[in-house]
């Protein structure tokens, strides 16, 4: 299953992966507008999601006052992001695009350039993520800012199969179990993303999301953005519910 189809599929059921979706657009905004405000100013930014999916940290950006442009591979969950953004009276501009090729834009370029929620690592080679760096880095203002969220995977065990329990969730009268599989190959694991859905019969409809991950340690994607030629990178931790690896665009002399 490539990305776009694991996307795809997803996109109906994604705001299931949350507890409470509403809350975590909210949430997710705050925390990222925190770290954008603490490094580029108080003013609102223009900001390029290049991994949008069904809207979750735009909508939380745009009802900050940001002016939000959101890409995604998938074409399923950005027609989402839009129904999403629509229904709520906001003007964000959704557009289905390769995050390896997010400065697309018409010659535009942003303040900050944001990849959130693990999305990097979809990516299964150096080669590949330096190439994303290098166009997150060209779609940035000079002393532009990119934000990038991962999982920590130097804190993980990475061996074997692994169950990950995800929650239980109740959505429009149908009661949903969530778990993944993770199998691993060295630094490489294949995600099977389980939505088990329970009407209360004596069956249940299970639906099965597949994907793959680079387990790329945040250290060494520092090392890759700086060799993409950001400056001033950093991880940041305890305000996002990921970790963070922030870096500048050097600014012109």
């Amino acid at each position: 299953m490539s990305a776009v189809e694991f996307y795809d599929g997803l996109a109906p059921l994604y705001h299931l992966v949350y507890e409470n979706w509403e809350a975590s657009i909210e949430r997710q905004g705050k925390d990222l507008d925190s770290i954008i405000r603490s490094c580029l100013g108080e003013t609102p930014k223009s900001i390029l999601d290049v991994a949008c999916g069904i809207g979750t940290q735009s909508l939380g950006l745009a009802a900050l006052g940001h002016r939000v442009t959101g890409s995604d591979l998938s074409p399923a969950a950005v027609q989402r992001a839009r129904r999403e953004a629509h229904s709520r009276g906001m003007s964000i501009e959704f557009t289905v695009a390769d995050m390896r090729a997010p400065n697309d834009y018409r010659g535009r370029d942003f303040d900050v350039v944001l990849c959130a929620d693990n999305s990097l690592p979809h990516l299964l080679t150096d080669e590949e993520i330096t190439g994303a760096l290098g166009r997150f880095l060209a779609a940035l203002k000079p002393g532009g800012l990119c934000l990038i969220t991962v999982r920590d995977y130097a804190a993980m065990e990475r061996d074997g199969v692994q169950v990950k329990q995800h929650g239980v969730r109740s959505d429009k009268g149908t009661r949903w179990v969530l778990f993944q599989l993770w199998e691993w190959h060295g630094s490489i694991y294949d995600l099977h993303f389980y939505f088990v859905a329970d009407d209360g019969q004596s069956t249940c409809t299970t639906h099965v999301f597949r994907s793959s991950y680079y387990a790329v340690s945040i250290e060494h994607l520092i090392r890759l953005m700086v060799s993409a030629g950001f400056e001033q990178v950093r991880r940041i931790d305890d305000v996002f519910f990921q970790p963070v690896i922030a870096g500048r665009r050097r600014l012109v002399a």
